[in-house]
């Protein structure tokens, strides 16, 4: 797997720019749950960043393969493992760097508690530097929630996981950074954009196990990513845009895996959210349409502020 739908998953679109969509969305958006630049994943099928620097992987060394066995077939095993599973509870911990105004860059955190239902039912509880907020999916609407602030937004959402995760950052800019764990094929994603993968070797001090370390490129993002050698599970992955001129890097680390756990009944709603205030599930900062983004489908007219 890679915790990243195609290419970190499917690389998506404008870096710089989203950052500064983040800023905002820490103060007053719940419109936009999660706009991470970051991460070693990113939701199906989004353009990479239009930006200056190197547009290819790094090439692999003379004699050896671009796509070693290896590093396949450890991808190949994670996806596996999390694509049988009905049900999927984790904790992921994302952080990623963004610059500050005098330069060296910061870094954001933030926590998510995830329970997945295949093939409709998504929770992200989530805390960190930035509001609260909660998002439900019951395979007919996502909600987001904002429980201290006592608001609320709902919109339709399609059918499965995988096809509201794309609709939800094309139309509301929401994003999770864990997002090619959850997806149906992990590896298909990666692989539809693949142009490098290697093994780096193993280690015993990420996620509190032994892990293989496997590192891949494409479609303008490279990660590094550590899985579980015994149970297949991601604990850890790095990603840089390759794009990005300042390199920046973001990390999501893996915790508390529990697969084809049984799930409460009413795990997909919230109670509070029914008193709390409606606001729009529009994107908080729709601007210009991102380089390689389709134009809205004809009659629709494009979200403005």
């Amino acid at each position: 797997m890679s915790p990243a739908g195609r290419g970190c998953g499917s690389a998506c679109s404008q870096r710089t720019r989203r950052d500064r969509v983040v800023g905002r969305t820490l103060l007053v958006a719940l419109s936009l749950l999660w706009v991470l630049s970051a991460s070693a994943q990113q939701p199906p099928g989004m353009p990479s960043t239009p930006a200056a620097g190197p547009s290819t992987p790094p090439a692999a060394p003379a004699g050896t393969p671009a796509l070693e066995p290896k590093a396949i077939e450890v991808l190949k095993a994670s996806s596996s493992r999390l694509a049988a599973a009905r049900t999927l509870s984790f904790t992921a911990v994302a952080s990623y760097e963004s610059p500050s105004r005098v330069g060296p860059a910061l870094v954001y955190t933030t926590r998510s508690l995830v329970t997945l239902q295949r093939p409709d039912k998504l929770r992200v509880i989530q805390t960190g530097d930035g509001p609260a907020n909660e998002f439900y999916y019951n395979g007919k609407t996502m909600m987001a929630f904002m429980p201290a602030e006592k608001l609320v937004a709902v919109a339709d959402a399609p059918p499965t996981v995988d096809a509201m995760l794309e609709a939800a950052f094309r139309t509301h800019g929401t994003y999770f950074p864990f997002a090619d764990a959850i997806v149906v094929d992990p590896y298909g994603d990666i692989a539809k954009g693949l142009e490098l993968a290697f093994y780096v070797g193993q280690s015993k001090v990420v996620g509190g196990t032994t892990t293989d370390i496997v590192a891949y490129a494409g479609d303008g993002v490279f990660v590094q990513m550590w899985i579980g050698a015994q149970d297949k599970l991601p604990r850890m992955a790095r990603a840089v845009f390759q794009k990005d001129p300042q390199r920046l890097r973001h990390q999501v680390e893996f915790s508390s895996w529990k697969l084809d756990g049984a799930v409460p009944a009413g795990a997909f709603a919230s109670a509070g959210a029914a008193a709390a205030k409606r606001i729009p599930f529009a994107h908080p900062d729709p601007g210009p349409p991102m380089v390689g983004t389709p134009p809205p489908p004809a009659g629709e007219t494009p979200k403005t502020k």
